[in-house]
């Protein structure tokens, strides 16, 4: 390993940061002061293993230092390396992967206002442009264009993160001008969030199954959330040991929520055989999505069903340590999850010996930094590892060389939570629900041009004229964007699809993540696909080639045609469908092979540009 550092050297807040995380340095290899270590230092050095196996904690590190100071500066950097035996070079690649991070000086407040797809169409241009004209130049704020920030049922939204210690976070959404001034000049004194329930138009419905608790009990009490049914799963799983809780999930049928609908049993099995050891859970909680919300509310309003259901997930799979990795636009959320795994340590649903039944389990929350690539499982496994988030090539998948090249399962949240009602209600109650190829409750984001947005629970088979008439869509209905960023437009008339996986790829379209976006006559539809390439040219990690040009290419174009129709734009139109082709086919990951999906349905089924 080649260390090259430089002369910069860590102001004092930034040492007590990186020290806050690591604890004190132990020789001058590490950062101390000669005084400090004395002839310490002669015998002494980190190298080998032990130097790779705190990698993982760069990470956790920058954001340590971006939280307190607001920035990442060389001195800073160099000084977290020394302590972790990391090239700063490498760890420039990290930092400068993720849009939460800067390495450049900035004000210790800045304030993300979100102007992607459901934002866009509340108005958050006109957002934007009345928070910088009134803050101005000088104001000792960072005024952030920002992706999707999780709030679209509160459209549009604004996050302000005020560094410090401790750093202190405001969310205001739907944000005005007035509120997102003042939650970025004073986080402390901005009204705090609506409770998590009021995402929730069904709330009180005794028929939900995933959400019933939401609203329901205190988010903030384990003892609550064990009144309300908490923890039954859990002692049903001991009952009938590991293989019994696969095969309950493999009986039920469910599959992966995020978009992929991967068996989960199948996955759990595979990592459960495998024989190296050890093996490891992580729960994907980075939805990025546009469009997707539904995590957000679950952790939020009944964080305790996520501690139980990984805890379960472990248990099956033979891991002994989960990994949360929660996006880091989600600043309550990981208030909640930090106080339930606490909680849940402290009296012994985590830990040593969880339940006395002699298996040791505990949960570590990391926080990702803004990077949509991350949700693909191995970015998101590089990311936690102290690497920049770039896919890796498959084969070998994760349930053979997952995180640390250990087997791992990963799911996420909505995939998870569903593990409960499959072990309390038992595997063939829970298969009758929904279809015979879409098992279940689903979980449902809808936002955009509709009266009631939030998260909707529906069993599998609904049609999307149903769950848009529980939503209240407005007259004008012009197309529905289903799937996010990554999915596809479909026509104000079909909505008789149903709401399967199957149904909606018979279709010609995708279900991904739940996203059901409404827009109506008012929202310009060139503007919204635009938007969506540049997500994609932004969030591209360039790593492979097609993805890395094309998504740029396909933005280039819209541009290029932005204005015209019909003939004028044929050109560039066929242009869009070879780079999309291209994507599509020899992209690495998801991301690429997605990036064209909205864009060509916007083209063939509403018939944009023509």
């Amino acid at each position: 390993m080649d260390l090259h550092f430089g002369d910069s050297k860590p102001t004092d807040d930034e040492r007590a940061a990186v020290d806050a995380l690591l604890g004190p340095p132990e020789s001058s290899w590490e950062g101390a002061t000669r005084d400090e270590t004395r002839a310490a230092d002669l015998r002494w050095a980190r190298g080998g293993r032990a130097a790779r196996d705190r990698r993982d904690l760069l990470l956790p590190g920058l954001h340590a230092l971006n939280d307190r100071i607001g920035w990442i500066s060389e001195g800073a950097l160099d000084y977290l390396c020394r302590r972790l035996t990391v090239p700063p070079a490498e760890a420039y690649g990290v930092a400068t992967f993720y849009a939460l991070f800067s390495v450049r000086p900035r004000p210790a407040t800045v304030l993300h206002v979100c102007t992607d797809l459901a934002c866009a169409a509340a108005g958050a241009s006109d957002l934007c442009a009345g928070i910088e004209a009134r803050l101005g130049p000088g104001s000792g704020v960072s005024v952030q264009q920002s992706p999707c920030l999780g709030l679209c049922e509160r459209a549009p939204a604004a996050l302000a993160v005020k560094a410090g210690d401790p750093v202190r976070t405001a969310v205001s959404a739907p944000a005005t001008v007035e509120e997102a001034v003042l939650a970025a000049s004073a986080p402390d004194s901005a009204p705090g969030e609506p409770p998590a329930v009021m995402a929730v138009p069904q709330a009180g419905d005794r028929a939900l199954t995933l959400l019933r608790r939401v609203g329901v009990v205190d988010p903030a009490s384990l003892d609550d959330y064990r009144a309300h049914g908490g923890y039954t799963a859990l002692r049903r799983a001991f009952e009938l040991g590991p293989a019994g809780v696969i095969r309950e999930v493999t009986d039920s049928g469910l599959v992966g929520r995020g978009g992929a609908a991967f068996p989960t049993g199948r996955k759990w099995q595979a990592t459960a055989s495998q024989p190296d050891h050890p093996h490891y859970l992580v729960c994907n909680a980075d939805e990025s999505e546009p469009g997707t919300f539904k995590d957000r509310v679950l952790m939020e309003g009944d964080p305790y069903a996520l501690v139980e259901a990984m805890t379960i997930a472990g248990y099956a799979t033979g891991a002994h340590r989960g990994y949360l990795y929660l996006r880091g636009e989600y600043p309550r959320a990981l208030r909640r999850l930090e106080h339930a795994i606490t909680q849940a340590r402290a009296r012994g649903f985590l830990g040593d010996d969880v339940l006395g039944q002699g298996y040791a389990f505990d949960i570590e929350i990391r926080r990702g930094a803004g990077a949509y690539i991350c949700g693909e499982e191995t970015a998101l496994f590089n990311s936690i590892e102290g690497y920049r988030g770039e896919p890796r090539s498959k084969p070998p998948f994760p349930v053979e060389k997952g995180l640390f090249g250990k087997p791992t399962v990963e799911n996420n949240v909505e995939t998870l939570v569903n593990v409960l009602p499959i072990l309390t209600m038992g595997a063939p109650a829970y298969a009758a629900v929904g279809t015979a190829q879409s098992t279940g409750p689903k979980l449902y984001c809808v936002s955009g041009s509709v009266d009631r947005p939030g998260v909707y629970e529906l069993p599998f088979g609904a049609t999307l004229g149903e769950l848009l008439d529980l939503a209240g869509v407005r007259d004008g209905l012009r197309a529905v964007l289903l799937g996010g960023a990554a999915g596809g437009f479909v026509r104000a008339d079909e909505r008789d699809i149903p709401l399967t996986f199957e149904g909606t790829r018979a279709a010609g379209t995708t279900l991904g993540s739940g996203v059901v976006m409404a827009f109506d006559n008012t929202v310009p539809l060139p503007r919204l696909l635009l938007r969506i390439a540049e997500f994609f040219r932004d969030e591209s990690c360039g790593q492979c080639v097609p993805c890395r040009v094309g998504t740029v290419r396909q933005e280039e174009a819209l541009h290029r045609i932005a204005e015209r129709t019909g003939a004028a734009a044929a050109d560039d139109i066929a242009l869009l469908r070879e780079v999309g082709r291209a994507m599509r086919d020899a992209s690495i990951c998801g991301l690429g092979q997605t990036a064209w999906n909205a864009v060509e349905s916007a083209i063939d089924r509403l018939g944009a540009y023509t």
